[in-house]
């Protein structure tokens, strides 16, 4: 069997963990980035496969470059597609998130498609894409969602990132409808901490975690609801989804849903008060009166604050076999990790 695998993005925050899986099994990991001089962005990596059994290739690739990936994928038995913007510090949604995100799905799997090699490909998606906005589950009349539910609810001006993730996954089933060449397989996190294993990440899990500690918070934590997932179950799903013949489908990952209140609370319970920390919840009104201040704006705040919400994660747990790890765990390793990198 060839085990030569192409992952995009395999120098972020995902990536990294799924990469260093992937050399400890004894594959040929190829990543793509823009430039193989800026080695400091994958640095990570090169002493990782000097460790490990597996062999690491870099190729340079750009999303928005048509026929880009065609070089990288060839040979490849498997493609594993993680990069696509994550990022809610933006000025031009569509330039920024949205082509980024369809066209560089079209790039990887449009590859996919000429390589003559690939068999599989296995997509980093979102719970972005199963959601908008939590008050959606009540507005739909649903107990939780589940793989069978898209975003309908976001656009370019509302919720733009959701709107990239639900449009880039919804191409890649329309090009995987139309060839019988190679599986797909898509993965939807929720919101992913855990260590990260670089300190080049921009990842906004981190940049996230960094206002939590630092006080950003301090005054009230918005009664804002997520799905959490450690990014190293999210990099094992990943690995589990390519190597079972049998994975088909979307699969949403998440060890449990909490509040940004929640989220303080296990941080107090790990770390004590280290950190300044919220100590209740910010009323409602409130987030109206300051949104605008911090780019957030009146419609999530009316559609998002004061909304809890459940997913579905059994196809998860019984078909990929995941195992989840505590996520008191992912968050204490994810602080002691961004110390030592000088991150926080």
């Amino acid at each position: 069997m060839n085990k030569t695998v192409l992952v995009t993005g395999g120098s972020g925050y995902i990536g990294s963990w799924v990469v260093k899986e992937l050399l400890e099994k004894d594959y040929t990991v190829r990543i793509t980035v823009r430039d193989k001089n800026r080695t400091s962005k994958f640095q990570h990596l090169l002493d990782l496969a000097e460790k490990s059994k597996g062999q690491l290739d870099v190729w340079e690739a750009d999303l928005v470059k048509d026929g880009s990936f065609d070089e990288a994928e060839k040979g490849c038995e498997s493609v594993i597609h993680i990069a696509s913007p994550f990022t809610l510090r933006f000025k031009d949604p569509q330039k920024e998130l949205i082509d980024p995100a369809l066209n560089g799905t079209r790039n990887v799997l449009g590859a996919a498609s000429r390589s003559e090699s690939v068999k599989k490909v296995v997509l980093t998606s979102s719970v972005a894409a199963v959601h908008g906005d939590t008050i959606d589950m009540k507005e739909k009349g649903l107990s939780e969602f589940t793989e069978e539910h898209f975003n309908d609810t976001s656009s370019v001006r509302h919720q733009p990132y959701s709107y990239s993730k639900v449009l880039a996954e919804k191409e890649a089933w329309k090009i995987h409808d139309s060839q019988d060449q190679w599986k797909l397989v898509v993965i939807n996190p929720s919101f992913v901490v855990g260590p990260s294993l670089t300190g080049a990440s921009d990842s906004e899990s981190l940049n996230f975690m960094k206002d939590m500690l630092t006080g950003k918070f301090a005054m009230g934590a918005p009664d804002l609801w997520f799905g959490f997932v450690d990014v190293r179950d999210v990099a094992h799903a990943h690995i589990l989804a390519l190597e079972d013949p049998a994975a088909k489908g979307r699969h949403i990952l998440a060890e449990r849903t909490m509040s940004f209140m929640d989220l303080a609370n296990v941080l107090r319970d790990l770390f004590g008060k280290k950190y300044k920390l919220p100590k209740s919840k910010s009323p409602k009104f409130i987030m109206y009166l300051v949104g605008p201040m911090l780019g957030v704006k009146t419609k999530f705040v009316k559609r998002n604050v004061g909304y809890p919400i459940k997913l579905n994660t059994a196809k998860s747990r019984e078909k990929l076999k995941l195992e989840y790890t505590p996520i008191e765990k992912s968050i204490e390793d994810m602080v002691i990790r961004m110390h030592e990198l000088n991150l926080v």
